[in-house]
């Protein structure tokens, strides 16, 4: 039951890991000047700083949760 559990989690954050990572901006241009905001020098606006943790909270789960299923998988 927690192995199907942790595969959902999984999935999830896979998908949200793939949906944050597109939103990031690129060279120069990124999520604040679609919403037409300027990126300041001290590392972009607080949309770009939220992106960035939940982008990192995505990618810690989605290693945990891919952890603990190889660490579980038993080949039959």
């Amino acid at each position: 039951m927690i192995n199907a559990i942790v595969i959902v989690v999984d999935v999830v954050t896979a998908v949200f890991l793939v949906v944050f990572v597109l939103l990031h901006s690129g060279k120069g241009s990124g999520l604040s000047d679609m919403f037409g905001g300027g990126a300041n020098l001290s590392g972009g606006t607080g949309l770009e700083k939220r992106l960035d943790r939940m982008t990192v909270i995505s990618a810690v789960v989605f290693g945990l949760c891919t952890f603990y299923l190889a660490w579980q998988w038993r080949p039959a």
